[in-house]
């Protein structure tokens, strides 16, 4: 079950996606995170699953490997939904003590899920197809001008990168104490919910000395190799546009005037009736 979960992982393929300038996707996936929230019609997340669902083609990224990266965010998306449904005001369908469920508020909790799902896909294309020196060095030079007010740029964008890296490495070092717990005995799946927490103090133990370990290695490794932070250094592969960089752009700017016209033309239309 541990595997199953993709968050922070890179998925190496040949696409024009992953050969795309780091800067160029995290922009895109800000503007495309941004534009979820810019409408309330069906149609808006219609357009952005298609856009999406090209743009993932166009990765060649299996939709069972994105569907995965739900997982963590499953319980965030289940109390979203039992909310919208509970306690959206409107005409009750079902009443029962102080629990009414509403037509209004199953249309929102429904409207609500998909726009989630797209946003964890959408950030999901940037990690898939990206790796981890590459978001480093995007990152740190997207917020190059907030140098200016002495603010660590190379400092950030190497902390973000080392966590996103960490994330599979002590995903795949919970599945092995799991399994060797399993293999002591251990038992994770029966009992109430008090019984399970307690069964994971096992785990969450060894796993917190271990990531400890890690990270006391890699700051000593980063100190015998005279790691002194971002000034001076220099680049290997300075990042630079390229053609797709700018085909892709000007795809965001295509998509961004469809969607809007469309929720326009639709509000409009919906007001004059």
């Amino acid at each position: 079950m541990i595997r199953d979960i993709t968050i922070g992982q890179y998925y190496h393929a040949e696409s024009v996606i992953h050969g795309l300038d780091p800067r160029t996707k995290l922009v895109a996936t800000f503007f495309y995170m941004i534009s979820m929230f810019c409408f309330n019609r069906y149609i808006g997340l219609v357009v952005s699953a298609i856009f999406l669902l090209w743009v993932v083609r166009l990765a060649k990224i299996p939709l069972g490997h994105m569907v995965k990266g739900l997982k963590p965010v499953l319980v965030i998306l289940l109390f979203s939904l039992t909310a919208n449904v509970l306690f959206s005001a409107g005409e009750p369908l079902f009443h029962w003590g102080i629990i009414s469920i509403t037509l209004a508020g199953i249309k929102r909790a429904i409207f609500t899920g998909i726009r989630l799902c797209l946003l964890v896909f959408g950030a999901s294309v940037v990690t898939f197809t990206t790796t981890p020196n590459q978001l480093t060095d995007g990152i740190e030079k997207l917020f190059q001008p907030w140098k200016r007010i002495h603010l660590p740029v190379h400092e950030i964008a190497m902390m973000m990168s080392i966590a996103l890296r960490f994330i599979p490495i002590l995903l795949e070092e919970t599945d092995k104490i799991m399994k060797a717990q399993m293999a002591r005995g251990a038992d994770f799946e029966t009992g109430g919910l008090i019984k399970k927490v307690k069964n994971l103090l096992p785990i969450i133990v060894p796993l917190f000395i271990s990531a400890f370990r890690r990270a006391d290695d890699l700051a000593m490794a980063m100190d015998a190799r005279c790691y002194r932070g971002g000034d001076g250094r220099t680049k290997m592969k300075p990042l630079t546009y390229k053609r797709e960089d700018y085909l892709a752009y000007l795809a965001l700017g295509l998509y961004l005037v469809v969607l809007f016209c469309l929720v326009y033309c639709m509000t409009r239309l919906i007001s004059m009736f």
